[in-house]
């Protein structure tokens, strides 16, 4: 016969002598169904990878590792990024938390038409909603990796035949206090590119965005710039971190260069 949970010692919660806190116990890589609301207005089922922390105080053993899951399945199916601060409220809460973070992380696709041929194609990206609870006040950040085409100026410049490109990471999170699509962020890294990406060009397409790449050379300090004139711009972000990682072609290396500004510091 079992016993009944409330004869159960509870370890966790026993006290724990060495005065030390953690900063962040939690579970790691544990997959689960989202919905993400598109700008089209549709809604895409998707599978995103969660990591779950809270803090714990130095007078207690451990956390209630059983908890992350019950807060996730609770929501079931019925998750979505609507939702996402109120998880990581509950989260805090439930495990008697100062303190709590969440990473959801989920491949997000846009339907994408080629630039001459108009065929119609999926594009991937790479997205991250990472909520911090600090004094009960949640925050969000948004980060979408945005894979575009770079070619290089000096290259061009100095060949007396074509020049060198390669495929680029640009990636940007920010912080914003009013709703910001996905696709907002997409759009202004791929209008900042050499060229933007397809998942499927025709020959006319393929021969259009090899032109257009050699007329809009970039430099990995161009791309990030340029990237951060839009984000200034954009008066929804408070503060934003771009990046970009350019593949070298010709190296076995990439180049690499990072901007970091937070608009609310003059």
């Amino acid at each position: 016969m079992s016993q009944p949970c409330e004869s159960i010692a509870d370890v966790q919660s026993s006290a724990d002598t060495r005065q030390i806190a953690i900063n962040k116990v939690g579970i790691k890589d544990i997959r689960h169904p989202v919905r993400i609301q598109d700008r089209s207005g549709g809604e895409q089922h998707t599978i995103a990878n969660f990591n779950m922390y809270v803090n714990l105080p130095h007078n207690f053993k451990g956390t209630h590792m059983s908890r992350f899951i019950e807060i996730l399945n609770k929501h079931e199916r019925e998750l979505s990024v609507k939702s996402f601060k109120d998880v990581l409220t509950e989260m805090t809460e439930r495990l008697e938390a100062e303190s709590g973070h969440i990473e959801m992380a989920f491949p997000y696709f846009v339907n994408k038409k080629a630039p001459i041929s108009g065929v119609e194609s999926l594009m991937d990206y790479d997205v991250t909603f990472i909520g911090e609870v600090a004094d009960g006040t949640p925050h969000l950040k948004v980060k979408v990796v945005v894979p575009v085409t770079s070619l290089c100026p000096c290259s061009k410049k100095i060949s007396d035949y074509g020049a060198h490109n390669q495929r680029s990471h640009v990636t940007v999170t920010i912080s914003t206090d009013q709703f910001v699509w996905i696709e907002d962020i997409i759009d202004m890294v791929e209008k900042e590119a050499s060229c933007e990406l397809f998942g499927l060009l025709k020959r006319p397409d393929e021969k259009h965005v090899t032109e257009r790449a050699y007329d809009n050379p970039k430099f990995v300090e161009d791309m990030v710039r340029d990237v951060a004139v839009r984000l200034n711009q954009d008066g929804r972000i408070t503060s934003y971190i771009v990046e970009s990682e350019n593949f070298e072609s010709i190296h076995n290396h990439s180049a690499y260069a990072l901007i970091e500004k937070d608009k609310r510091v003059r």
